[in-house]
């Protein structure tokens, strides 16, 4: 018995056995004993530490100090780095779809495309609409529009649908301040201007073949009207069910909405301060200059900036008091606190496989089978997505993973983003029925589950794996 002990504890192979055991037991008490993530991930975190022989002092810390134990630097390391730029992200993305913006974002471009160009219209409302809301709230938000699309265009609602959906995933995977690309900042230790630049290269060309060439050609081959209960005139509410049970959702109606510049200003104000001092950093000798573009352009400084504006120009200057805009800010915090407990109980995670020497096991048989690293991430991030279906919990367990192999070599900056845009791809490929985010679509945009994986599954993959290949590729070159 001691002896098999030490075969996993010491081996290469014994080692990679624990690692395969604990993600085994991770998949079965998420999928199977529908265990919150938070809770598995520090169980399972838990256990291979204990399995691997870790003392418990450098586990849990001791009765006097804890705040150098794994548990105590997994959490804190990366809440430390995530907390304020995604709750900030937040409150960004809610301040612009109380004001209207998507409203007015949609007149416009529909107005620029026309009718026959109503589905690229509504591909670039997700595209731009996306980078400061999350996911599921683009698609209650956007979903009310689409429907008048369809309606007006008179053809599928899935023609409509997909691009917009292409278009809010793909800014979701690959974009700041989404939780998965800000989550691989911090596990990956690159910088978010990197991610940004990063995420557009790679992102873009799988949006277009997913969202605009992929969903034309399905969206006329699979006809599917807009839902019955969607009232056009009239009645100002709109119900679909959405997964066990009924989501009701209000249709905008906003009389002034703010104009597109401002909305497109006030998104691509911390997109460009971060850039800037990302490049500065490049471009620039160190000096005055330098330190007020690295102050600015810090992500959590860059944000608040934004939201500021937000505030005053969307808020106080269109009659908002400082205190709607305070409950409106409590209100859109309340669902992200879930969230960073996944992400804290992830990095935990990936804190104790590097402390077991899991990490060094993989990069030593990586090694041997001639496997390049990025190839490695995709492949851990697709194999976590397909199986229990969320896409944080793919990014922060590959992260966890990937991350003492991307440390232990001497990756540049770009390279180590680009392997953070191989996982983000890897996260959204094959969405089925274990993703919460596959019922939500059936059910808001009137798709039966067959219909479900012909679109909104193969769009997922196609994004997934363009994205990736453009990433590869940019490695292959870069690295």
């Amino acid at each position: 018995m001691n002896s098999v002990v030490d075969w996993l504890r010491t081996s290469t192979p014994g080692l990679l056995v624990l690692c395969g055991i604990a993600i085994a037991v991770l998949l079965v008490v998420i999928i199977k004993v529908k265990l919150e993530p938070f809770i598995a991930l520090l169980i399972v975190g838990l256990g291979l530490a204990l399995a691997a022989g870790l003392p418990v002092n450098e586990i849990v810390g001791t009765a006097i100090k804890s705040n150098e134990s794994l548990l105590e630097t997994g959490f804190g390391g990366i809440l430390g780095h995530i907390a304020v730029i995604i709750g900030l992200g937040t409150v960004l993305g809610a301040i612009l779809e109380k004001s209207g913006g998507a409203q007015a974002l949609t007149a416009k471009l529909l107005g620029v495309f026309g009718e026959r160009g109503a589905p690229i219209a509504m591909g670039l409302l997700g595209l731009i609409f996306g980078i400061p809301v999350f996911f599921d709230i683009g698609i209650f938000v956007l979903a009310p529009l689409v429907y008048v699309a369809a309606r007006q265009g008179g053809k599928s609602l899935v023609l409509y649908a997909l691009p917009m959906l292409a278009g809010l995933s793909m800014t979701h995977a690959f974009l700041p301040p989404h939780p998965g690309p800000v989550a691989l900042g911090g596990l990956l230790e690159v910088n978010l201007g990197w991610l940004i630049l990063f995420g557009f290269i790679c992102g873009i060309p799988g949006f277009i073949a997913a969202g605009l060439v992929w969903g034309n050609w399905i969206g006329k081959r699979i006809i599917v009207d807009v839902p019955e209960d969607f009232i056009n005139d009239g009645d100002d509410t709109t119900a679909d069910g959405g997964g066990a049970g009924t989501v009701a959702t209000k249709r905008p109606v906003i009389t002034t909405p703010p104009s597109v510049g401002t909305i497109g200003a006030i998104i691509a104000v911390p997109l460009v301060l971060i850039l800037g001092a990302t490049f500065g950093s490049i471009l620039l000798d160190p000096g005055n200059l330098l330190e007020v573009l690295t102050f600015f352009g810090t992500p959590a400084v860059a944000l608040l900036i934004a939201v500021l504006i937000a505030f005053y120009v969307l808020g106080i200057r269109r009659g908002s008091t400082v205190q709607e805009l305070s409950k409106l800010t409590g209100e859109s915090l309340r669902p992200v606190g879930m969230l960073l407990l996944v992400v804290g109980a992830g990095a935990f995670f990936g804190k104790v496989i590097s402390a077991t020497g899991i990490g060094t096991a993989l990069a030593d048989t990586m090694a041997a089978a001639g496997l390049p690293i990025i190839v490695l991430a995709y492949i851990i991030s697709c194999a976590l997505r397909v199986a229990q279906g969320s896409a944080t919990v793919a990014i922060v367990t590959t992260g966890g993973i990937v991350g003492p192999l991307v440390a232990a070599q001497d990756y540049s900056a770009p390279a180590v983003a680009l392997i953070a845009m191989s996982i983000a791809a890897g996260s959204i490929i094959a969405s089925h029925v274990n993703d919460g985010g596959f019922w939500i679509i059936s059910k808001f945009f009137n798709l039966t589950v067959k219909q479900t994986l012909q679109t909104w599954t193969v769009l997922e993959t196609i994004l997934s794996v363009v994205s990736f290949a453009v990433a590869g590729i940019l490695f292959a070159i870069i690295a």
